[in-house]
């Protein structure tokens, strides 16, 4: 982004300040301190929307930006009574191949950005949660709700993980499962030690400008009029 672009964006950003209160722009820096890329979770072919909806949900909650669908059969659509408007404030990645190659695909695009792939799975090589290591990046597969993670994504991953059960049922449910998880992972991580577990202040920036779009009413009548005025 030239600098010339860049000022432009902040005087865009001005702009829209005016029409948020000043509390909810205080709630939303606050929100963007807490932000992190250094995890994050990846959902395989999830066929129930209310499901990965309560999951986005979670992520929101646990400061979680990036969400990565892995559509194969089902296409996922977001169930906006579940996820109570955490689909504004996360980021989601969809990701889907017709020849077949998505979680390939996928997973490459996470290793090119540095994470470690862990699967989800109660596999008897798999390892208890508390017993992975944290100080990592890492991005956690979730399967569907019938069959969990596909061999694919086992064969591709670069270990599997599991919540130790104490009953007869072999696991929870995935929003539950995913609270679990990523409640282990922030909690295990020193931030202190990682300059990268925060977002970047440009990647803050870049968010801050989506989220003000998003909660403006009209803010697309009032960009154009914004930019009419000034002659961009």
């Amino acid at each position: 982004m030239s600098s010339n672009d860049k000022q432009i964006e902040l005087r865009l950003l001005e702009y829209f300040s005016e029409y948020i209160t000043p509390h909810k722009r205080e709630l939303m820096e606050k929100v963007l301190d807490q932000r992190t890329r250094f995890f994050t979770v990846v959902l395989e072919d999830i066929y129930k929307p209310h499901n990965a909806s309560a999951v986005l949900r979670t992520c929101d909650c646990f400061g979680i930006q990036d969400i990565h669908i892995i559509e194969k059969t089902n296409q996922y659509k977001i169930n906006p009574y579940v996820t109570r408007g955490a689909s504004d404030w996360v980021t989601i990645h969809k990701h889907f191949e017709p020849d077949g190659s998505v979680v390939n695909k996928s997973f490459s695009t996470l290793r090119d950005q540095g994470y470690q792939i862990f699967a989800t799975s109660p596999a008897k090589d798999s390892m208890p949660i508390h017993e992975l290591n944290a100080d990592q990046k890492i991005a956690l597969v979730f399967g569907n709700e019938h069959e969990g993670v596909s061999e694919e994504v086992k064969n591709q991953s670069d270990g599997l993980v599991h919540i130790p059960m104490l009953g007869f049922t072999e696991s929870f449910n995935i929003s539950v499962s995913a609270s679990i998880f990523l409640f282990e992972l922030i909690n295990k991580v020193n931030p202190k030690l990682h300059p990268d577990f925060y977002l970047t202040e440009e990647e803050k920036h870049e968010l801050r400008l989506i989220w003000y779009r998003q909660i403006v009413k009209n803010s697309e009548v009032h960009e154009r009029l914004f930019r009419e005025k000034n002659g961009i």
